[in-house]
């Protein structure tokens, strides 16, 4: 796998959830900070969001943005302060009752996508880290043009119920996560991994790695595989990246193994080999070391994150008759006052 894909596939959990909105008049809506990331995507009309860090982001048609750590936001159809949200912010999952394809049309309605992804905050790869807390994408002719395009599957498929969409929609979700975090990488003007990524050197180097994660890698067949020379190597990747090769890849096995404990019942023994260690204990020492708890403890307690309740295996076939993609576990957390793999 690359880069880009690992560092969504070991913290993504769940399925994700959608909605889309149509509502008119004056609103406005607290989300409560949760553990994940969520979208908003303008189809019609305008709004605003002010988070709880105090960024304010104007949102036009078109627009799509991104909050990838399930920073606490209000969201209204009006530019507010964080004194009239307090006043005037209903819970989300309120305001969402009244609103959705079977609301009255309105000409002067505004028409939003909107969803969250559940994600295991507790090991985030550093690029997932380093996106900041709003990515806001404005809708530009001729600018990301993967990203547009699965906006307009998505709001086709969440118009109506069609064969598949059980299937159909969550893969949609997954990859309008993908081409979001792709824009922001095309357009960063700063942060490490956007150019470590775009450095040959370094991301061939990250790519073996990522690959083959359990090869027999060292300084020299890495820097062999980047065409460079290995104080060459070592120099472009810990600049870019802010550890020597062999201490991220080092770092890497152990969240892929931790990855495996919470997602399949290999045994340790199993996962040492495919993660690049050659026995359990030496890959229990490590993750011990990373992650100050024995991988044991780690499944158990990772199981117990994870175990879904009755109605979360129910959320995906009453999502879609409903018409969007269940909440299931990545919903939000709201609180009881006015206040989403």
């Amino acid at each position: 796998m690359d880069v880009v894909s690992d560092a969504i596939s070991v913290v993504h959990l769940g399925h994700p959830w959608s909605h889309r909105v149509r509502t008119s008049g004056s609103w406005c809506a607290r989300l409560e900070p949760y553990d994940g990331a969520g979208f908003y995507v303008v189809l019609k009309g305008t709004c605003w969001l002010l988070t709880d860090g105090g960024a304010r982001v104007t949102l036009g048609v078109g627009d799509a943005v991104l909050l990838p750590h399930g920073a606490g936001h209000v969201i209204a159809d009006s530019p507010v302060d964080a004194a009239v949200a307090e006043e005037k912010a209903v819970p989300f999952e309120q305001w969402l009752g009244g609103t959705g394809p079977g609301a009255r049309p309105d000409r002067n309605e505004t028409e939003i996508l909107c969803g969250t992804y559940w994600l295991d905050c507790s090991r985030m790869h550093p690029l997932m880290a380093e996106l900041p807390e709003v990515v806001h994408l404005p809708s530009r002719v001729g600018s990301h043009l993967e990203l547009r395009a699965a906006i307009d599957l998505l709001a086709g498929e969440l118009d109506e119920i069609r064969p598949g969409s059980c299937v159909a929609l969550p893969n949609l979700l997954d990859l309008l996560l993908v081409y979001m975090i792709r824009s922001w990488m095309t357009d960063a003007t700063s942060g490490a991994w956007p150019g470590a990524l775009g450095d040959p050197v370094t991301a061939a180097a990250l790519r073996a790695m990522h690959s083959h994660p359990a090869a027999p890698w060292s300084n020299d067949s890495l820097a062999a595989e980047a065409g460079v020379s290995r104080p060459t190597l070592a120099r472009r990747f810990t600049t870019l990246v802010g550890r020597p090769p062999m201490t991220y890849l080092t770092w890497w096995r152990v969240i892929l193994a931790a990855t495996m404990l919470r997602d399949t019942p290999e045994t340790l023994a199993t996962i040492a080999g495919r993660v690049g260690y050659g026995s359990p204990y030496a890959l229990s020492h490590a993750f011990e070391r990373e992650f100050g708890i024995t991988p044991g403890r780690y499944r158990a307690q990772a199981a117990h994150r994870s175990a879904p309740t009755a109605g979360d295996r129910d959320q995906p076939r009453e999502a879609a008759e409903a018409g969007h993609a269940g909440p299931g576990r990545p919903g939000p957390r709201v609180g009881a006052g006015a206040g989403a793999s």
